[in-house]
């Protein structure tokens, strides 16, 4: 019988008992969500008519610190997918040694099939039903797929709106002028293209040396493909939902996005729907080719389970940096390292965009902004620090980088689980 995402996801926790004795309490507490809710949202569209969507929220574990996570708005969101989403932000926020938790939440819809106001009203429910269990000091959410800094805005007005007072470190990723922080729109790219410089310097690789394959254009991708090839990266290939683009010249997304956003406005689109198929200048590929494609770095920056055991056999790239979330489920994970393709983890890839929500908390709570300048250096150097962690650490013991990475954040969280007291502590009673 197949896994779920969850127990694929939390498969990974047996991994690294091979490497450390954990505390049996730890397990079992990172075995199981804290906190899930299930709401309905009414909501009443621009026709009068009332329709009511499901939404998610999971806390999945508050033992470093208030939860955090972002809010997803697709038709395939379901519980399973936000608890992984949420275990995985638990992990990921140890990783990087952020006073943080993990949590994620998500709405049931198709947000292009919604006008402005029509998601406006959604967003603003969405808050409504979970205020209770939110806070600057319990959970704070933040943007995710199809959700974005404009949204943020409107679910923050709607929470000090509850509360009657502004309280701004509720949400994270909003605008700059309604208390966002400078450099969070770039910041998951940003951190993803310095963890993957540090790797290819340890390795004496150069940029101009390697050749990228994007897979997702969205937010996280395109800042990853733009920055990394102003360092001297070949992109030669990029991709949406509905296909790709080759060029063994070199693409530049700089240009691609410039022409799909004139498309969008030509349009009057409310969500970036255009295809960067429609730019007629290079070969148009499928997403299962870019797969395939023989690069020196193929990164998966769309969903999660992009490679599975289905796949995995045919992926001819040398190294892979996973910006998405869960994009290798565990039995691809296996068929890749037989293959002998490095894969640099998403717990580690693609923290970039928490560490700046944990700046923008940060200065929400302090009422004082940094410049971009400042934020730009204080991300690297958390980076830095904790790539060259795991690095080390996977070349000591002589595992894959995922279980190097899996084996900083669990050692972090175990550590707060057991100074909290644990079984063997109480049996000395």
């Amino acid at each position: 019988m197949k896994k779920t995402l969850f127990e694929d996801a939390r498969s990974r926790l047996r991994n690294v008992m091979e490497y450390a004795k954990l505390p049996e309490d730890a397990l079992t507490y990172l075995d199981h969500p804290k906190l899930l809710l299930t709401v309905n949202i009414p909501v009443r569209m621009d026709d009068g008519s009332l329709k009511v969507f499901t939404g998610y929220r999971v806390q999945y574990n508050d033992i470093r610190g208030p939860t955090k996570g972002g809010v997803r708005f697709h038709p395939d969101v379901c519980v399973d997918e936000v608890t992984s989403l949420a275990f995985w932000m638990t992990v990921k926020c140890a990783v990087v040694n952020l006073p943080f938790g993990g949590a994620k939440g998500g709405v049931e819809v198709d947000p292009k099939a919604l006008s402005r106001l029509e998601l406006e009203r959604l967003s603003r429910g969405y808050i409504r039903a979970i205020a209770d269990i939110i806070g600057p000091k319990r959970d704070i959410p933040a943007p995710d797929m199809y959700t974005n800094e404009t949204i943020m805005g409107w679910m923050a007005n709607e929470y000090y709106e509850i509360r009657r007072e502004q309280l701004p470190g509720v949400i994270t990723g909003k605008p700059v002028y309604l208390g966002g922080s400078k450099g969070r729109t770039a910041a998951t790219g940003r951190g993803a293209l310095d963890v993957l410089r540090r790797y290819i310097t340890r390795e004496g690789l150069l940029p101009a040396e390697l050749t990228v394959a994007v897979q997702g254009f969205g937010n996280a991708g395109y800042h990853f493909a733009r920055l990394a090839r102003e360092e001297g990266f070949r992109i030669v290939a990029l991709s949406d939902s509905k296909g790709g683009l080759f060029s063994i010249e070199g693409l530049d997304p700089e240009k691609i996005m410039a022409r799909r956003s004139q498309y969008k406005e030509l349009r009057e689109m409310l969500y970036d729907d255009v295809s960067i198929c429609e730019e007629a200048e290079h070969t148009v590929i499928s997403n299962e080719e870019l797969l395939e494609l023989e690069v020196d770095i193929l990164v998966l920056a769309a969903m999660e389970n992009q490679i599975t055991a289905a796949n995995a056999e045919s992926v001819k790239a040398g190294m892979i940096l996973e910006i998405a979330n869960g994009p290798v489920d565990s039995e691809g994970d296996a068929l890749l390292e037989a293959q002998g393709i490095t894969v640099i983890p998403d717990v580690l890839a693609n923290a970039g965009g928490v560490t700046v929500s944990y700046f923008e908390w940060v200065q929400n709570r302090a009422g004082y902004y940094w410049e971009e300048e400042e934020i730009n250096e204080k991300l690297l150097r958390i980076m830095d620090t904790e790539a060259d962690n795991i690095f080390d650490l996977a070349e000591e013991k002589g595992i894959s980088l995922r279980d190097a990475a899996y084996l900083v954040g669990i050692s972090r969280l175990s550590g707060a689980i057991r100074d909290k007291g644990v079984k063997e502590y109480f049996q000395q009673i």
